[in-house]
């Protein structure tokens, strides 16, 4: 008997290891850039980029696990950075709110923000995003973080809509006000996620009047292609279905929890809406055939997903940008990164970091099963914005 639990604990053992991948070790990124006057400018100040990247040992190896832990525990010891909320009345009567946060120490003799645009249905008030922000604020850097309309519970929807995959207007919205307040401010683009869909295409969009305080963009754990990338979350390989179904649900929610005005009788008339169908939907692209492509009056779901998609837009941005994401991201399939890797050997201020580890938006490091307080994430980030920062200052000198 006791063979047998021996050998019961030695397989669950093997298993437990073999999830948590402990086997491997921490690799440097792959940097892919064909400027490389930029590339060397950016390693100035962030050469972490080059270093091993070191996940927290019993389990940062595993990207299910680092994207579990950011999804459900979030950033350890996180701050709750203090800020003002900005309120704007649009003209199809939404209520847009963003946060401001002024920074916290005078380092910098540059006036910069970072205007953040957050995951889906994520805000200011998520915990990755406060930790960013206090983290950003603390080296002299003011941050805006766009609130996804219908994220917030304490903000109420105004309008018959909430946030989709590809619009953009709110952000440029942010970024308008933005400047308003602070005219001279220089402003780098950061985007979680969806939020990095979002500023990658608004950064691409040809007739768009985009902010010209703008010095560049940084585009995290996104996925380029929403055609190709939702055929992958809706089969069972890596569990990605699992991941969709969270997604979907969290979607969902916000629309049933602003249903007094997303499903109004007018509304649902109007957009020829079936309340049925939309809480029954079973996943992202079943909800978006029942509420969201309709809503925006597309054709067809495939019709929102190209036009959403910041794949169709890389090549028309013009500003320095930076994009990085995870191997192990158990999100984002690995093909869905290859026309950005290939964007980075041919695009002048175009730089691609690619880690073996860190799962989507996790990337903790250090120690041995708790982590640092600051992630890899958050102190590259940082150190990212100050190179874009000196890549625009430089240009400027050249320039004059």
């Amino acid at each position: 008997m006791s063979t047998a639990l021996l050998a019961l604990f030695a397989v669950i053992l093997c298993i437990l290891f073999r999830i948590l991948n402990v086997n491997s070790a921490p690799q440097k990124p792959l940097l892919i850039c064909k400027d490389e006057g930029f590339l060397s400018t950016v390693l100035k100040i962030a050469p972490a980029i080059t270093e091993p990247y070191k996940p927290t040992r019993l389990w940062g190896f595993s990207g299910h696990v680092q994207t579990i832990v950011h999804s459900i525990i979030g950033r350890v010891r996180c701050p709750w950075p203090i800020g003002e909320r900005v309120y704007m009345g649009l003209a199809d009567e939404t209520t847009l709110t963003y946060d401001l946060y002024q920074p916290l120490s005078n380092t910098h003799e540059d006036d910069v923000t970072i205007a953040i645009c957050p995951g889906i249905g994520n805000s200011s008030e998520s915990v990755y995003i406060r930790t960013f922000v206090h983290f950003a604020q603390c080296h002299g850097y003011r941050c805006a973080v766009l609130n996804h309309v219908g994220a917030l519970s304490s903000v109420k929807v105004t309008s018959p809509r909430i946030f989709t995959y590809g619009h953009t207007d709110d952000y440029h919205t942010m970024l308008k006000n933005l400047m308003e307040r602070h005219p001279s401010t220089k402003i780098v683009c950061v985007g979680f996620s969806l939020g990095g869909n979002l500023v990658t295409k608004y950064m691409g969009e040809q007739g768009v009047n985009k902010a010209s305080n703008i010095i560049g963009a940084i585009s995290i754990c996104q996925g380029y292609n929403a055609l190709e990338g939702t055929k992958y979350l809706l089969n069972w390989t890596n569990f990605r279905r699992f991941y969709l179904y969270i997604m979907t649900e969290s979607v969902r929610n916000i629309i049933l929890r602003h249903k007094n005005v997303l499903l109004s009788e007018d509304v649902k008339k109007k957009h020829n809406l079936n309340e049925k169908e939309i809480v029954s939907a079973a996943t992202l692209p079943e909800l978006d055939e029942a509420y969201t492509r309709k809503v925006h009056n597309f054709k067809s779901v495939k019709d929102l997903y190209k036009w959403s998609s910041s794949l169709f837009y890389l090549h028309n941005i013009a500003a320095p940008v930076v994009f990085v994401n995870a191997l192990d991201d158990p999100i984002i399939h690995e093909s869905l990164l290859e026309p950005v890797k290939d964007l980075a050997t041919t695009k002048m201020q175009v730089l691609y970091v690619q880690l073996a580890h860190g799962g989507h938006l996790g990337f903790y490091e250090g120690g041995l099963l708790y982590p640092n307080p600051i992630t890899w994430l958050d102190r590259t980030l940082v150190a990212l914005v100050g190179s874009l920062t000196l890549a625009h200052s430089d240009r400027a000198l050249k320039s004059y």
